[in-house]
């Protein structure tokens, strides 16, 4: 794997309407960073997130990961690579139990049935969550659905994990959890938030999306403390004032 574990060059994504979502953004994220990324709603983080491992694809831009381009030719090697943890966990849920959830990517690796459900328990088990292995999703609280979509993807073994909004809809004890898991990963690690203290915590570099352009990037505290570079990006500055 290349020392530059990913790579995103002239980035634009217009959809069939004519909005243009992304408009060149051109980044790279190097092996184990933790990188929070920012911006008001309709800000692009969302079409951005879906580039890096071909869920979308550019109008015109790069995104390379390693020495791949991500293109319909090296899906299944991208996709292996760059895990992704979408922002309803409903939409990765959906087996009648978690533990065929969890096992579901493992199993079209193709690893065997055992293989692939010994894979799911040890996620899992990372992520605190073994006792709900039997469990049909739909019972489970949204901090226990989040922490079973995450190792849906973990189970997969990717050097990059992509979080859409990990922290909606967690409360205080939920959101707790998911920052000592997030820290405790060593894994290359994109957050996309509204969470402006989770980006605090959890990311030492952020990038910040306005309007589909990327107008900063740097050192986290230094960027969200910038309170008139926040306002003109329609972002509050953290901390708040008061």
């Amino acid at each position: 794997m290349s020392h530059h574990l990913l790579d995103v060059r002239d980035l634009r994504h217009a959809y069939p309407d004519g909005t243009l979502a992304l408009d060149g953004p051109t980044f790279t994220l190097h092996h184990g960073e933790a990188v929070a990324l920012v911006g008001a709603n309709g800000a692009g983080k969302s079409t951005l997130l879906k580039h890096l491992n071909g869920s979308l694809r550019p109008t015109a831009g790069e995104v390379r990961v390693g020495e791949l381009p991500v293109h319909p030719g090296t899906l299944a090697q991208i996709r292996r690579t760059v895990g992704m943890v979408f922002q309803d966990p409903d939409d990765m849920l959906f087996m009648p139990t978690v533990l065929e959830d969890v096992a579901f990517g493992p199993r079209n690796q193709g690893f065997p049935v055992g293989e692939a459900d010994a894979r799911a328990l040890e996620a899992l088990q990372q992520v605190g969550a073994a006792h709900l292995a039997a469990k049909a999703p739909y019972h489970l609280s949204m901090g226990e659905k989040r922490r079973c979509a995450l190792a849906a993807v973990l189970a997969m073994a990717p050097d990059i994990l992509v979080l859409d909004e990990p922290s909606t809809g967690l409360d205080p004890r939920g959101r707790r959890l998911l920052v000592d898991l997030l820290r405790a990963f060593t894994h290359t690690r994109v957050l996309a938030t509204h969470d402006l203290d989770l980006a605090l915590r959890l990311c030492p570099r952020t990038l910040v999306l306005h309007r589909g352009r990327l107008v900063a990037d740097g050192p986290t505290r230094e960027i969200l403390a910038d309170r008139a570079r926040m306002e003109a990006w329609e972002l509050e500055a953290w901390p708040p004032e008061g």
